[in-house]
């Protein structure tokens, strides 16, 4: 228990680490060919240059990919883990535990800790099954009101932002955890897609009142940026969103909000940096991929562009250039990494929790293999994720379990993940609906919300000669 304790300062941490200056990171090694004997595979360039169906607006990006047996595949990974958020939710509050066994029930920790942020992937998840047929559409708005009105009435927070761990049972503050804004974002884009599924209901009222409740700019620093979290005992978190991670969500939806809104300039405070270049592609990096999967498990952006960069572009770019380096260096210190066995992002190991990824390279790398990194971005690269997360289950089967794949697993030490997170199930859930129907991008943005920040940051259409500067980049502009 006391191991497991400490890992939320560990989860804290794991969030950071892109956003203060990469600390730990460094710069992949000088590209190489991939071994002779492997069979060939396309270039990044060569894959790069044939993905771009894949950001039309007016399709899916599996619509031209997927087969009959890929959709059977991912009926059952969403139905896993909507069983996940059903199961691993409370009756009388409605918060959804942080991690659980994989085989259902209490995972390496207290029975107790419900995560924000799994509501809201929950919340989300909710609607997806409803939507599918996998549960009534009447029992998915009772789970959803249920723990809206929860952190509506009894969550305890400050100015309208929640602390990243609550007692499941009582909603009570755990491990004298933050007050988190990027946790709260998570939670409020699971209660807006619930607000607009379920239009003119009690739940849209007291959804709406709980988003526009949130006081967005009281965690503004005095030279812009956002601070990361507050805690009462010692006040703001040291670090600060303004480097390129997943923080852009936050400034999105505090830029639409009409209660308590940041301004339209809060968009350009972030700097869009580092920028890597790997194997001919040049993107915005934050290495473990999380960070390029959940604003766009909502925000839909394909086609879309502002003053600085292609964002969809950037994490199809990135999907691509860490396939590629777990084929290219990692595999030279660990065999079974491959172009069907990839993937690294913020995850358990054998030892903890830690935040890895790359290019470049962050983390004391080791061999596991973290399923959500492909999962995750399934709507960016459908073929490729599809591909790789097809052989996991094929060759792997201990890592497929009652939630779909565990957290993680190490071929190498032939270690299994004992649990699932519900930040990493979310992720595979709403981006393989994304990637097959488009349903999530659609509910949400169909707030005004969403189209106000949108606006509000200067997204514009994509013009045809500037989707062909992009065969290979995702940047418009290198300065900031």
């Amino acid at each position: 228990m006391a191991a497991w304790r400490s890992l939320k300062t560990e989860r804290f941490s794991a969030r950071i680490s892109c956003a203060i200056a990469l600390a730990g990171c460094f710069f992949a090694a000088p590209v190489t060919h991939a071994q002779s004997q492997a069979p060939a595979q396309p270039s990044p360039v060569q894959l790069a240059s044939v993905d771009r169906i894949y950001e039309d607006p007016q399709s899916t990006p599996g619509k031209t990919v997927l087969s009959a047996d890929d959709e059977k595949f991912l009926d059952d990974i969403e139905q896993r883990g909507l069983r996940f958020f059903i199961d691993e939710s409370d009756p009388t509050t409605g918060l959804i535990r942080d991690r659980a066994n994989a085989h259902g029930g209490v995972g390496n920790q207290s029975d107790d800790v419900a995560s924000i942020a799994s509501v809201g992937f929950g919340l989300t998840a909710y609607c997806i099954g409803a939507e599918r047929g996998w549960m009534t559409k009447q029992d998915a708005y009772d789970r959803s009101l249920r723990v809206i009105k929860f952190m509506h009435d009894r969550a305890p927070a400050m100015h309208g932002t929640f602390y990243h761990f609550l007692n499941m049972r009582t909603g009570s503050r755990m491990w004298q955890c933050e007050v988190s804004n990027i946790d709260t974002a998570l939670l409020m884009t699971g209660v807006i897609t619930a607000r607009q599924y379920f239009p003119n209901t009690e739940l849209a009222k007291v959804a709406d009142d709980l988003y526009q409740n949130v006081d967005w700019p009281w965690l503004l620093t005095p030279d812009g940026p956002l601070w990361m979290g507050y805690r009462p005992e010692r006040g703001h978190e040291p670090a600060k969103w303004e480097n390129f991670c997943e923080g852009p969500m936050i400034y999105l939806l505090a830029m639409g909000s009409h209660k308590h809104p940041l301004s339209a300039s809060a968009w350009g405070v972030w700097r869009r940096w580092p920028i890597e270049k790997y194997d001919g592609l040049t993107f915005m990096s934050c290495p473990p991929l999380f960070t390029h999967q959940y604003p766009q498990c909502w925000y839909d952006l394909r086609g879309l562009r502002d003053d600085y960069a292609d964002y969809f572009r950037d994490s199809q770019l990135a999907t691509i250039a860490q396939r590629q380096w777990c084929m290219n260096d990692l595999s030279k210190r660990f065999s079974d990494y491959g172009p069907n066995l990839w993937g690294l992002t913020a995850s358990d190991y054998d030892g903890g929790y830690t935040a890895w990824g790359g290019p470049p390279e962050q983390g004391n790398i080791d061999g596991t293999v973290v399923p959500t990194a492909a999962g995750g971005s399934v709507a960016f690269e459908p073929r490729l994720c599809l591909d790789c997360l097809e052989s996991m289950k094929k060759s792997f089967k201990d890592a497929y379990q009652k939630y779909g794949f565990v957290d993680s697993f190490n071929p190498q030490k032939a270690w299994y993940n004992s649990d699932v997170l519900g930040i990493d199930v979310g992720p595979m859930v709403l981006m393989a609906e994304n990637c097959r129907s488009g349903f999530v991008w659609k509910t949400f943005m169909s707030a005004p919300e969403a189209q106000a920040a949108i606006k509000e940051a200067g997204f514009r259409p994509l013009s045809e000669e500037e989707k062909s500067s992009l065969s290979n980049s995702s940047m418009f502009y290198k300065g900031n």
